[in-house]
């Protein structure tokens, strides 16, 4: 079962419980960035894990290289 992600709907349903008011100038910016989010959501989603993998406990950007 597959949903299509509604950014507008989860911003009528998170602001009130977080207790935002949301300007509505602001709304498109915030619909791009949920949008974003969920791409790069998506990009993770799809790389395959381990079934033992673990967070690593310290981010070392030093690794990276």
């Amino acid at each position: 079962m597959t949903h299509d992600f509604d950014p507008e709907a989860v911003i009528d349903a998170v602001a009130p419980m977080l207790g935002l008011t949301i300007d509505p100038a602001y709304r498109p910016g915030i619909v791009q960035n949920l949008r974003a989010a969920e791409a790069a959501m998506r990009c993770m989603a799809l790389a395959p894990l381990d079934d033992m993998a673990e967070p690593a406990p310290v981010f070392r950007p030093e690794a990276l290289k």
